[in-house]
């Protein structure tokens, strides 16, 4: 059956090329909200998303429009994230939509994360309507990006829609597009419902809230429903469709975008790509994709002030009911307190939660390095997988360690490719291949483990291209490496918020820095204070941190020799003693000096 006055649709973009602003003129030209209603980036609701100008939940709404053939068609927008951390959520909105409106600056052209994302959306099946945003700019390149597009999707130049979100320009184009271009949703009420789990979001009052597309069969409220992931069952005790706010309805059809409330405590029930299906008479076979949301990159999180351990653990436990791909579990640093060993999906995703805790908690924070889950290959068989230094097991237990590769592509004008070549085989990267859009456009491909762009390569990609280059990447597989746990030993204690697994080659040279950095920032002491940096028991690097010295024989005015060396070995003595029991305060700035070593 077709649903020919119904179009699912979403927007593709890359940050900061307009996708936010589009549909602000979409939801103006329907009249979806009055003008009390309207103000710039109306779905993206989190200060966070407005100063930044991103996406970071998505966030479907319903629009009715009169076409000029006479219909009320009812267009379902079902709006994305735009980052690569969110790709998993990206896929499951796409497999939700029919079409997609493929957004890209008239300035920028073509960038890495629209390359992946509209990729995406043609292994989707999806109808792409390619649109060139800001033509209206001073710096507008059409022509150029012209061609970048058709080198990208092979459609032709015709197909492409010219328009400026900001000033209005083409959006009826775009409106009539959608229902031209587009098709209308296919699906049977009469047979088992198949409705697709996209996203979900958390209701103080009401409980966990799934957003689902019906794709087959219907559910109607008080019905028995079962997520095929994880069998649970629940009664629907609200549906409905999706205008700013959530409106209450009485049936979800095929076709259909819409919520579920179903008293659902805990949203990590909620699985995104999950399937649900009625209880009786339901489907026996999910939708393909499903698969479990793991994190990427992992952290130490603490309190600066020890009594904000529990508003720490208050605010996490907030935060995860938005969102179920944020895992955390208490851990113990011998030098930063308690704290949380905190998982992320990827780097954006990492900043953001942090930049949360701190702003809408209002809790100081000190986050350690990130690191990435190696899988560590044991003698004794069998494998652990292990996300920080201090689990590492010992050197002679460990077969082999593997760490997370990923397919990473750059988009560059031509001119930076030698500096970027450089910065890639610096950081253990494996060339692939090139490709070139244009003459002012090239595409880099190649495989690079995750640990060496989760520190600082976006900075110095951004440095080294002076700001054109974008980048995106995705994980492939793990694979053998040479990596030795570093560790930092100060007044000979191991310092564990400071160890690191780091590649054997690189190890010497990150050691001598830190310990220079460290001998930098730790105050000095009554006493000598060794900074030493070790793999095992071999000290790799080493710096001292020189005793503060008290002139103990001013007093002296004259006499014998032998009552000045009376008062400098009774002071030796002192510090011999004072070194063995003597403990040093670590700074704050030492913890953040690890990832400021470039700098």
């Amino acid at each position: 059956m077709l649903r020919s006055d119904v179009r699912n649709f979403c927007i593709i973009a890359h940050i900061d090329h307009g996708k936010s602003t589009l549909a602000d003129r979409l939801l103006e030209e329907t009249h979806t909200l009055s003008d009390k209603q309207m103000m710039n980036q109306v779905l993206d609701d989190m200060d966070l998303e407005r100063e930044r100008g991103i996406t970071i939940k998505s966030h479907p709404i319903q629009l009715k429009y009169p076409a000029k053939d006479g219909i009320t068609y009812t267009l379902n927008l079902i709006d994305t994230p735009g980052h690569v951390d969110f790709s998993y959520e990206v896929s499951r909105s796409l497999e939700a939509c029919e079409g997609a409106l493929l957004l890209v600056d008239a300035a920028q052209g073509v960038e890495a994360q629209t390359v992946s994302n509209a990729m995406l959306a043609v292994d989707s099946g999806l109808e792409i309507i390619p649109i060139i945003n800001k033509i209206d700019l001073p710096a507008a390149q059409i022509d150029d990006v012209k061609t970048q597009i058709v080198d990208l999707l092979g459609c032709d130049q015709d197909d492409i829609i010219l328009a400026s979100a900001k000033a209005d320009i083409g959006i009826i184009e775009i409106l009539e597009s959608i229902i031209a271009k587009i098709p209308a949703p296919r699906g049977d009420d009469d047979v088992p419902l198949r409705a697709l789990v996209f996203d979900s979001t958390y209701d103080a009052y009401r409980g966990a809230v799934a957003y689902v597309r019906v794709l087959e069969g219907q559910l109607k409220s008080k019905d028995i429903m079962r997520f095929m992931a994880s069998k649970e069952e629940y009664e629907v005790a609200e549906l409905g469709f999706f205008k700013l706010k959530r409106v209450k309805g009485n049936i979800l059809r095929a076709g259909d975008v819409g919520y579920i409330i179903a008293n659902i405590k805990d949203i990590s029930e909620i699985k995104v790509g999950d399937t649900i299906t009625t209880a009786r008479n339901g489907a026996t076979e999910a939708l393909s994709g499903y698969r479990e949301v793991k994190p990427m990159v992992y952290s130490g999180v603490y309190p600066i002030i020890s009594e904000d351990y529990t508003n720490l653990r208050m605010a996490l436990e907030k935060l995860n009911l938005n969102d179920a791909a944020l895992t955390w579990e208490p851990e113990t640093s011998g030098a930063l307190g308690f704290g949380f060993r905190v998982g992320y999906l990827g780097l954006l995703h990492m900043e953001i939660v942090q930049e949360r805790l701190e702003r809408e908690f209002d809790i100081e924070l000190i986050t350690t390095q990130p690191n990435v889950k190696f899988r560590v290959n044991l003698r004794a068989g069998g494998h652990v997988m292990v996300d920080k230094p201090s689990d590492l097991p010992e050197p002679g237990e460990i077969e082999q360690i593997e760490e997370p590769y990923v397919s990473a592509e750059v988009l560059t004008p031509p001119k930076y490719i030698g500096n970027l070549m450089k910065l890639i085989i610096d950081k253990r990267g494996i060339y692939k291949s090139t490709h070139y859009f244009n003459e002012s456009k090239v595409q880099i491909y190649f495989e690079i483990p995750l640990a060496e762009i989760i520190f600082d390569f976006y900075d110095q990609l951004k440095s080294t291209s002076r700001g054109y280059a974008s980048f995106d990447y995705e994980p492939i597989d793990f694979r053998k490496g040479d990596l030795v746990k570093l560790d930092i030993l100060i007044a000979a204690e191991r310092v564990d918020a400071l160890s690191q697994i780091v590649h054997r080659d690189k190890a010497f040279d990150h050691a001598r820095r830190l310990c220079a950095k460290l001998k930098e920032l730790i105050p000095r002491q009554q006493f000598e204070v060794p900074i030493q940096g070790s793999i095992g028991q071999k000290i790799i690097a080493r710096e001292t941190v020189r005793a503060l010295r008290k002139n103990v024989t001013a007093k002296c005015y004259g006499g014998d020799i032998t009552r000045k060396r009376k008062l400098l070995e009774k002071q030796k003595a002192g510090k011999k003693r004072m070194k063995q029991v003597g403990r040093v305060e670590i700074p704050q700035d030492a913890f953040l000096a690890v990832l400021k070593l470039n700098d």
